[in-house]
């Protein structure tokens, strides 16, 4: 695939970008130079699938050398700190979007073994085969509304390594029988490694002040976040709003001063069976039952407790809210929409260039590749086929169905320019000469060609 100029509706996203961050009265815009940077960016991204400046000059047949793009990545002048948020303001002002339930859920992306030059990679279990790989940590914040699902706002986790040395050195002298007072006592966590309860409860803060005008009317989150501090904290930013999260089946409650294992107390109570809600334009079947109780672990703070299994499932998962006034089907449902971030994850990961193994180095690399990949993910809600269907509230396309689509419009445009040359069959023949540049020639270990194989005449020789 060649690329010689980016389809209308990235121009128009990039340049709807540069008006928002006009507005703010602080010349943040973007100049022509940088608006171009970025459509090119954004249409390489969809069509290659990566975030590689070699990539990317091999399909505009050197029209952006690598050594240039890498440049504006790493030096212009570019507001790199709200450009995401300006990106997100464009799609929320283009579908009209008042309020929303905000998601956070975090993700792991596998790295190669030598990755000490890349921000923030340590040793994560790998879901796929039990062991462990190097990797980034990712705790992503993400506006769901009635319309589109919008990723908001990212930031990177890592482990306090001292506290870690820590963790494993005191759980070997437990198992010795040494006494929690003859321990060492856990240090004092660098500022520079916050948790991810520390880094969701930021991304909460800084969504109340980038997006004062959204109404939160939930916040969802899984049971890594399902503290007392965390919790509280999310409601207080929004004013009191309901979170839902989730509690280990071991978390101890209280009853009328009896104290209980969740998954003990529930196992003697009474299910609603088969209980058809409606989540995902969908009626799933749900067995569930609640109650109000204490919680040790929150300070005996008092909350809504709802076990719950889907169709299908073996075993049942504990949700918790903050506020109880809600109805135990509607906090069902709202859980539920957490599900759209593991679908959101699957497509980034898969059609929009970070899950390749996006190798630039240190906080900038991460953090403005990541910046350039959700901004291609936001700029696929606008274009035009996927607009309509939106708002004429049909079901959206794929991700991978839009990259398919993009790639027959990007040829169509590319024949039009062509037979619009003053000269067309001239361009051709350039771009024909030089269609080398385009594809990366690899070569094979599979075929043994150029291995002197007089060895084999040597077999019957003792």
């Amino acid at each position: 695939m060649y690329i010689d100029k980016p389809l209308p509706f990235i121009k128009d996203f990039v340049d709807q970008i540069d008006i928002v961050m006009n507005s703010k009265g602080m010349g943040f815009g973007l100049s022509k130079a940088q608006k171009r940077w970025f459509c090119f960016c954004i249409m390489c991204i969809i069509i290659t699938n990566s975030i590689n400046w070699a990539g990317f000059e091999r399909i505009s047949l050197q029209t952006f050398t690598q050594a240039g793009v890498s440049w504006m990545f790493r030096k212009s002048k570019i507001a790199w700190d709200i450009i995401l948020s300006c990106a997100v303001r464009v799609v929320i002002q283009n579908y009209g979007i008042k309020s929303g339930v905000l998601v956070l859920d975090d993700s792991d992306n596998a790295r190669s073994k030598n990755t000490k030059q890349i921000y923030k990679t340590y040793k994560i279990k790998d879901k796929k085969t039990g062991g462990y790989v190097n990797g980034q940590s990712l705790v992503m914040l993400v506006l769901v509304s009635e319309m589109v699902t919008i990723p908001v706002s990212f930031a990177f986790y890592a482990p306090d390594s001292e506290i870690q040395k820590w963790k494993k050195e005191d759980a070997k002298l437990k198992t010795q029988g040494v006494k929690k007072k003859d321990r060492p006592a856990c240090p004092v966590r660098n500022k520079d490694y916050p948790t991810k309860e520390e880094l969701a409860i930021k991304l909460l803060k800084e969504f109340s002040v980038n997006f004062p005008d959204i109404v939160v009317k939930a916040v969802d989150a899984d049971a890594l976040y399902g503290t007392e501090r965390f919790m509280d904290t999310s409601s207080e930013i929004f004013q009191g709003v309901q979170v839902v999260s989730q509690l280990r089946k071991n978390q101890v409650i209280q009853i009328k001063n009896q104290e209980y294992a969740i998954e003990n107390y529930f196992a003697k109570k009474p299910y609603y069976p088969h209980s058809v809600i409606k989540m995902r334009g969908k009626d799933i079947k749900v067995d569930y039952c609640y109650t109000i109780a204490k919680i040790k672990s929150h300070h005996w703070k008092k909350r809504i407790i709802i076990a719950l299994r889907y169709e299908g499932e073996k075993e049942y998962r504990y949700l918790t809210a903050t506020n109880m006034s809600w109805k135990a089907e509607t906090i069902v449902q709202t859980y539920s929409l957490r599900w759209l971030v593991e679908v959101f994850f699957q497509d980034w990961k898969t059609y929009e260039g970070w899950g390749h193994l996006t190798k630039h180095t240190g906080y900038d690399g991460s953090s403005r590749g990541l910046i350039l990949s959700l901004m291609l993910d936001l700029s696929l809600l606008l274009h035009p086929v996927q607009k309509v269907r939106i708002k004429d509230k049909l079901p959206a396309y794929t991700v991978g169905s839009l990259q398919e689509k993009i790639e027959i419009e990007s040829l169509i445009q590319f024949i039009a320019n062509l037979l619009n040359e003053e000269n067309p069959k001239e361009k051709l023949l350039l771009i024909v000469e030089n269609a080398d540049l385009i594809s990366k020639s690899n070569f094979s270990t599979k075929h043994l060609n150029n291995i002197n194989w007089d060895f084999l005449e040597m077999k019957n020789a003792a």
